[in-house]
């Protein structure tokens, strides 16, 4: 357990809810429970019309946001990022637990490491078992082999952005995430830039429980989302300029 980490350092925490007002009350709850001083800023975007949350009791300053209009996944995120006025950033699913007391002091003594560009803790399912939110770069052949051949990753090229720490700095250095995702592949391309640009990506030791919703692959909408989005990636000069790296050798690793 990490004891009281640099709060000089503290943290701006994005949360984007589609309708997930049943999960928002107590993820606050879970934020709360944060060390002192350790999480400034907590922005919380209704994509779908909601009622506001209470901020009665909060140990940090909750800021609403709510679209007249349903925007993309990255562009919520980097709206709130114009609000951030600390050294690192956090991008959170509304649907997680947080009942691991480390999790936010481990994950920012790695993101205070030099040359950092994203960290990510383990994500578990709420029955225990550990979700692969760490991939390796998603091309056709990785998912032919880990969707219908079930093998396990090879590597890691990107993390989930279901729950990321970045430094402010780094995710301004790359500009955050590309709008043109609306959804899905945002968080692979996004990797793939801060390592271009020379920075690494880690895992802490913490863990958060994830509650994933895999509408990809049960609503037509989604996965009409998720086809163009990897389209997009595979178009895409970050994707390219990454494969590049990882042949000649020059890859952060």
């Amino acid at each position: 357990m990490v004891s009281d980490p640099s709060l000089s350092s503290p943290i701006t925490v994005s949360v984007v809810s589609h309708g997930h007002g049943a999960w928002l009350p107590p993820l606050l709850d879970d934020l709360a429970q944060a060390p002192a001083g350790l999480l400034r800023r907590v922005v919380v975007t209704h994509n779908l019309p909601a009622a506001p949350l209470h901020a009665e009791g909060l140990p940090f300053e909750l800021v609403q946001i709510h679209n007249p209009r349903p925007l993309g996944f990255g562009a919520n995120h980097n709206q709130a990022f114009a609000r951030a006025d600390t050294p690192f950033f956090a991008v959170l699913n509304p649907d997680m637990r947080l009942r691991d007391p480390g999790l936010w002091p481990q994950m920012l003594v790695a993101a205070q490491q030099p040359g950092m560009g994203a960290v990510t803790a383990t994500l578990l399912n709420p029955d225990g078992s550990v979700q692969d939110n760490q991939r390796a770069l998603v091309t056709p052949w990785s998912l032919l082999r880990r969707r219908v051949l079930r093998q396990p990753e090879r590597r890691v090229d990107w993390f989930s952005a279901s729950l990321l720490l970045l430094p402010a700095a780094a995710y301004r250095v790359v500009g955050g995430f590309d709008e043109r995702y609306h959804m899905y592949c945002e968080d692979v391309d996004l990797c793939l830039r801060l390592q271009l640009a020379g920075l690494r990506l880690a895992r802490s030791a913490a863990t958060a429980e994830h509650h994933a919703q895999r509408d990809s692959l049960r609503r037509w909408r989604p996965l009409l989302w998720h086809v163009h989005s990897l389209l997009r990636l595979w178009c895409g000069v970050a994707f390219w300029r990454y494969q590049m790296q990882q042949l000649t050798g020059r890859g952060q690793r």
